[in-house]
């Protein structure tokens, strides 16, 4: 979901004597895109219900992420970085949300039933109350979705829910939507959990008090320095345990670690591999780990020399030793790749032999296409964790099969658009998406953030293929067959996939450790308490 953030100076002065920067999306999706099951904290919780008892009612849990500045809003349609992902998702809900494999979760959508051709789904919406007292609608709904697919606004989730006739689209009833699509969608419980699909009431459009239906309801904010929320205590999902929470502002690593072991906040978002290191098992501050959260790969495009030959991509596939990338690259923080995106995800193709480095292959099919002794530039910038290290790793496991890797430092500002179109092979990663979502986005034809140029009519055939297909086990298969086909001859090296750490005071029980980045239990302010 966050790709490509862009540093912009801000004065600090809720942390005295740190100086921090605010961070502004750029390309990617969340990429992250964005990014969780229903309620429950699952067995992660049930440890620390353990070790700190039944969940106690009360407190004020403070937690820091990196923030945006000034023109942070509370607009969820607008959330773009993981603060104001954090701050929507406590004051907003979503009709559906991602579970931790990336599948949709109901949340104020009590179910969803298609027709038969799959291009017409009727969603049934729960009981639930904005924190005004008005229930929620149908024509909350259809005019939030309305707004974000406004043509003349940039919205988060106006991609994700293009598949959706709006104007054919109708209320049957106060709670029940009949949803219209443009071509059949056997995935649609996704366009329901599209990053930053908000469900707000009917005409809204100031958002400086905003009234939503989530589990925390606003006190005050202060763009780029703190937003204070309390207890909805009418909650649909049952009341959070916390009484208040307040988001705070600190935009380098060393501000939210030093805040977090001074006690001046109880949680801190985005730590990094060696702040972790330092500090997991040590008893002053627990360290979690979010597995599978951001996808670390090489793109190389596929239209152009040398990787429009399959042959290349495949020596290439066997260049990389992605324990040796893991472990340099991400600190360890991090299982490897096998070249396809979503480990642990929903559809993901567990069962493809997993690649290790094969150089005498790799030189034998460099000498096959005519490519001995290839050279090749590789872009890469400080705008992502581990990029320019990934880049100087692999140029030196290139070199021990007679490949040159030139490394190209690009700008952080304009990496990620700099990158969409020029050069041959570039630093690459993705936040926690559905499958359906990275196929639909970055390897069709028409993909607007297609970054390898992959695009073939019989691919394009086998997707349209799986969201006509009612049988989740047949759809299943669809997409195992294009998996095996981007595994053989893909253009995503992809190596690895990086834990998101993150820091809690040792008080603070129910954080849940198995959603990614992005998902509905990453984040989940209104199950965690303060023991």
């Amino acid at each position: 979901m966050y790709d490509g953030p862009v540093p912009v100076p801000v004065p600090d002065s809720r942390f005295p004597g740190l100086r921090r920067r605010g961070f502004l999306a750029a390309g990617g999706a969340a990429g992250l895109g964005a990014l969780a099951l229903t309620g429950c904290t699952g067995p992660a919780a049930s440890g620390d219900a353990a070790a700190g008892g039944r969940p106690r009612r009360g407190g004020r849990l403070r937690a820091a992420f990196a923030g945006g500045g000034a023109n942070e809003t509370l607009d969820p349609h607008q959330a773009n970085l993981f603060a104001d992902v954090a701050r929507a998702k406590a004051l907003f809900d979503k009709l559906a949300d991602f579970g931790a494999d990336l599948s949709a979760r109901p949340r104020l959508a009590a179910s969803w039933e298609p027709n038969a051709g799959l291009d017409r789904w009727t969603v049934k919406l729960r009981k639930a109350s904005f924190h005004n007292g008005k229930p929620v609608t149908a024509r909350d709904v259809l005019y939030s979705y309305r707004r974000i697919a406004d043509p003349q606004k940039a919205f988060r989730a106006k991609a994700s829910l293009e598949p959706l006739d709006l104007t054919a689209s109708r209320a049957v009833d106060a709670r029940t939507v009949e949803f219209v699509l443009k071509r059949p969608t056997a995935e649609f419980p996704n366009l329901l959990a599209a990053f930053g699909a908000y469900i707000v009431p009917d005409g809204t459009k100031d958002f400086t008090e905003p009234v939503g239906s989530g589990p925390f309801r606003f006190v005050s904010f202060a763009p780029g320095r703190s937003a204070v929320l309390r207890r909805h205590d009418h909650y649909w999902d049952g009341p959070p345990h916390l009484e208040h929470l307040e988001f705070l502002v600190a935009n380098e690593e060393s501000a939210r670690l030093n805040a977090l072991l001074g006690g001046q906040v109880e949680y801190a978002h985005e730590l990094t591999p060696t702040t972790a290191r330092a500090h997991e098992g040590k008893g002053q501050i627990e360290i979690i780990r979010l597995r599978n959260s951001a996808m670390q790969a090489f793109a190389m495009k596929t239209d152009r020399p040398p990787f429009d030959d399959r042959r290349v991509r495949e020596a290439f596939f066997l260049l990389a030793d992605r324990k040796e990338l893991v472990q340099g690259a991400l600190s360890g923080a991090g299982e490897i790749g096998n070249d396809l995106f979503g480990k642990g995800y929903e559809y993901y193709a567990d069962g493809l032999p997993q690649r290790a480095p094969d150089l005498d292959r790799a030189r034998h099919l460099l000498k096959q296409a005519g490519a001995d002794g290839l050279r090749v530039t590789l872009d890469t910038s400080p705008v992502a964790a581990g990029f320019t290290e990934s880049a100087a790793i692999f140029r030196d496991q290139a070199a021990k099969a007679g490949v040159r890797v030139k490394v190209a430092m690009g700008s952080k500002d304009s990496y990620w658009q700099d990158t969409l179109d020029s050069g041959t092979l570039c630093c690459y990663r993705s936040g926690a998406m559905p499958l359906e979502s990275h196929f639909s986005q970055r390897l069709l034809t028409a993909s607007t953030t297609n970054a390898t140029h992959w695009r073939h009519k019989d691919f394009d055939a086998l997707y349209q293929q799986a969201q006509s297909t009612r049988n989740t086990k047949d759809r299943a298969a669809v997409y195992a067959r294009m998996q095996r086909r981007l595994y053989a001859e893909g253009g995503f090296l992809v190596w690895g996939f990086a834990d998101w750490i993150l820091g809690t005071a040792r008080t603070v029980r129910g954080v849940d450790r198995r959603a990614p980045a992005n998902t509905l239990d990453w984040a989940r302010f209104d199950k965690v308490w303060l023991a």
